[in-house]
């Protein structure tokens, strides 16, 4: 049967790895896309925004992932179970959690937009075709403080794509007139926790900063009656004066757990694609954690990329199993954790010791740099897709069909209506590109589970 805790026994073995599709990105075909590949490439959670569409997406990525697993049968797919699916939520401004926005119109006649050029996410437009208007905000009208920051003019896009914009915010300092500005928001805790609880979340992921212990408390507050349905908690800080203190305020306010924790190190937010310097931040504040012998699982982020991993096994900072190439597979004989040891939800909390403190990097989670890896995928899907609406929009508009992008209905549905058409709209419709996408997750997926190559456990899926 499916080990569902198998992401559990990542934890503890070293080698979690977690996909960030993004608290701010809502751009739903990009996510359907990352969410398979990445699933099939055997990671182990799955980290998106607390949107309504966003969640549906995902879930239907994964069910497809798994049925794809399943018929493949290991012969492509890396995937040990159904990963799980953690939602990020904040407790006040955070840049994770906002938008850029900016009048077009009002841009000099002879500017260079640098902004379009160096925006990762290919979320800045100048006169773009209308359908790329059309399709961005879908995730991001669910949200009753949605705003968009798009002019069209003679069918002609220009702005901010709201639902592929997730903050990073390397588009303000470079705009020549700085005119570029943020829109930050925080969901309401009251409403937003029953909401993705009732949706099927695994966990959920808490964005606080040093000196927000009040804030953090109210937020926590709203989470506490959930415990009990959640598989693990974690809660994300950037570094700063005091860091170590709040960290440990944090634990004190939390304890005991019925369910693991894990501190996401946010080392350099959102910059794991610039450069394999930007793994340094990251990793030293892992060293930094590390030493304090705070409880609870260690997993750096931001600015993580395919440099980290080999980083941390210079400093030593993996789990030894996974310190050497030659320890790197474990022997037949000897497996991370027997198949007869599989954990139901009371073992997994007690045999997972999160109130214990870890003397090694537990996990990485990669985000800018994951979905960088598979942009030119993306970038192919996109293209097919323009070429699909004017046709798809005249089929949609005399009824005979219902567009595929369109947005699920609140009791999230779990399939998107089909359509006949000559080209493909998803990922799995493409093999090529459903195949060579995976090759390039697992690219990095294996950098921490290369074991799985040569020793694959294959799960009844």
């Amino acid at each position: 049967m499916t080990d569902l805790y198998y992401p559990l026994r990542s934890l503890r073995e070293g080698h979690w790895f977690k996909l960030i599709c993004g608290a701010s990105f809502q751009h739903l075909p990009a996510i359907r896309t990352l969410v398979m590949a990445y699933t099939l490439a055997g990671v182990d959670c799955i980290d998106i925004a607390a949107d309504p569409a966003v969640i549906s997406t995902a879930k239907i990525a994964l069910d497809l992932a798994t049925s794809l697993a399943k018929a493949d049968g290991g012969k492509r797919s890396y995937t040990h179970a159904v990963p799980w699916l953690m939602v990020s939520l904040n407790d006040g401004e955070d840049p994770h959690f906002r938008k850029a926005e900016f009048n077009a119109a009002t841009c000099p006649s002879g500017c260079a937009r640098p902004c379009e050029q160096i925006c990762p996410a290919q979320a800045i437009v100048f006169e773009a075709p209308a359908e790329v208007a059309r399709g961005s905000g879908l995730a991001t009208m669910l949200r009753t403080d949605a705003r968009e920051s798009l002019a069209v003019i003679d069918d002609r896009a220009s702005g901010v794509l709201s639902d592929r914009c997730y903050g990073c915010g390397r588009c303000l300092p470079i705009c020549p007139v700085q005119q570029i500005v943020t829109h930050s928001y925080q969901s309401t805790p009251a409403a937003m926790v029953p909401f993705i609880m009732q949706a099927g979340i695994d966990a959920i992921e808490i964005h606080t900063q040093i000196g927000h212990i009040d804030e953090f408390c109210r937020l926590w507050a709203a989470i506490e009656p959930w415990l009990d349905k959640l598989k693990l908690i974690a809660i994300s800080c950037p570094d700063g004066d005091g860091l170590l203190d709040y960290l440990r305020a944090l634990y004190e306010s939390i304890s005991p757990l019925p369910c693991a924790l894990m501190w996401q190190l946010d080392g350099r937010p959102m910059s794991g694609d610039i450069g394999i310097g930007t793994t340094r931040a990251a990793v030293k504040l892992g060293q930094k954690v590390l030493t304090s012998g705070l409880p609870g699982y260690i997993q750096l982020a931001g600015g993580t990329n395919h440099h980290t991993v080999p980083k941390l096994k210079a400093l030593n900072l993996l789990h030894p199993r996974l310190q050497n190439a030659a320890t790197t597979a474990p022997s037949v004989a000897e497996p991370l954790l027997k198949s007869d040891q599989a954990l139901d939800a009371s073992q997994a909390v007690q045999g997972y010791a999160h109130d214990q403190a870890t003397a090694y990097v537990a996990g990485v989670a990669y985000g800018s740099y994951a979905r960088t890896l598979l942009m030119p995928i993306l970038n192919q899907l996109d293209a097919i897709r323009l070429e699909m609406a004017e046709p798809e929009a005249r089929a949609v508009a005399s009824g005979s069909a219902r567009s595929p992008l369109a947005i699920v209905n609140p009791a999230f549905s779990t399939a998107f209506s089909t359509t006949e058409r000559s080209q493909p709209l998803g990922l799995e419709d493409a093999p090529d590109l459903l195949w060579q996408a995976v090759g390039l997750a697992r690219s990095l997926v294996s950098q921490l589970k290369a074991f799985n190559t040569e020793h694959p456990m294959r799960l009844d899926l």
